[in-house]
């Protein structure tokens, strides 16, 4: 299931376009381990030529943390290039709400090196379980609807665009392949949140996991409803003309 739900998000979204250069970001988690074994297949057989840019960012991880990230870019083939930073340390020491902070900076570091290895997209790791439980983290504790679109245009990087091809992938699926290749990636490397007993993402996964007792296609309904928000989105740009087809990265 997990090719033809990816190929799905890639066809479906029109993400990728002959002559791209995709750079694929790697955490060491599954999900990223993941899509770098995909990309790798992908670009070898795919009807649309494009080229593929591997890159892993080591945010602050421990030493053991960054030695498991080398092992499996090894271990797994894939020839990425890793770029060292603080962004843990600086998250931890100045922000209230580090896993934002965090997040933020590293998109930011990720897309300026992508853009220094010729890239014109950016690939992260997302899946489709990411997708609904970020939605209602924004909905239940921000007050907002904020959702992670599959393909959005950046805003302070000229040409870039973020592209989510596991959009479509449950997790379930990626623990499967996690187990079947029977490697022990990255799950939570951050340095921050191993201090914390329990967490809000945590929360909303047992909160769908109870509404699904009453409604088994819960999920999918989160899911389209961010799907029905992107295609508003879409629409309202070309009703304004704007140049490009798809939302900017909020």
């Amino acid at each position: 299931r997990l090719v033809p739900q990816s190929h799905k998000a890639l066809k479906t979204y029109e993400m990728l376009q002959p002559g791209d250069v995709v750079g694929v970001a790697i955490s060491g988690g599954k999900d990223s381990l993941l899509l770098a074994k995909l990309f790798q297949s992908l670009v070898r057989y795919s009807a649309i030529p494009f080229t593929v840019r591997f890159l892993a960012m080591d945010p602050g991880y421990a030493p053991l943390n960054r030695e498991r990230l080398l092992f499996y870019l090894s271990w797994l083939r894939i020839p990425a290039t890793v770029y060292r930073s603080d962004i843990f340390q600086v998250a931890d020491e100045i922000a209230d709400a580090p896993c934002y902070l965090c997040a933020r900076m590293r998109r930011g570091f990720l897309y300026d090196r992508a853009k220094q290895l010729g890239c014109n997209k950016l690939a992260l790791g997302h899946h489709f379980n990411d997708v609904i439980e970020t939605t209602l983290l924004n909905v239940l504790w921000s007050a907002n609807y904020k959702n992670m679109m599959p393909k959005i245009v950046a805003r302070n990087f000229d040409n870039m665009e973020l592209i989510r091809p596991l959009y479509f992938v449950e997790e379930k699926s990626i623990i499967a392949w996690r187990d079947f290749a029977g490697i022990k990636p990255l799950d939570c490397a951050c340095v921050v949140t191993q201090q914390k007993v329990d967490s809000q993402r945590r929360n909303i996964k047992a909160l769908i996991e109870s509404l699904k007792t009453v409604n088994p296609n819960v999920e999918k309904s989160i899911l389209r409803s961010g799907e029905n928000a992107y295609h508003l989105a879409v629409a309202l740009g070309k009703l304004l003309d704007h140049s490009d087809s798809s939302p900017s990265d909020p």
